[in-house]
């Protein structure tokens, strides 16, 4: 995968981009460590920075990231 940016913006902003790489790993070790990562991280603090929706609010949610409305991590619930 390609990521065409500098790291300037991210430094400037106090971003920091996080990410597990577990692609190649077998299904196996893919779930252990996710679900290690579970238990690691405090959910409560994620509740503040995200929002859930269903699929039937996709359509409203496509207009809002169109218009630049959305400031939270989307999860959609299936």
């Amino acid at each position: 995968m390609e990521f065409p940016a500098t790291v300037a913006p991210f430094i400037l902003r106090g971003i920091t981009l996080v990410g597990i790489d577990s692609v190649m790993l077998s299904r196996e070790k893919r779930i252990k460590a996710w679900n290690r990562l579970a238990q690691l991280v405090d959910p409560e603090p994620l509740k503040q920075v995200t929002r859930k929706v269903n699929l039937t609010q996709i359509g409203r949610l496509a207009e809002e990231l169109l218009a630049g409305e959305v400031r939270r991590c989307i999860v959609v619930e299936l």
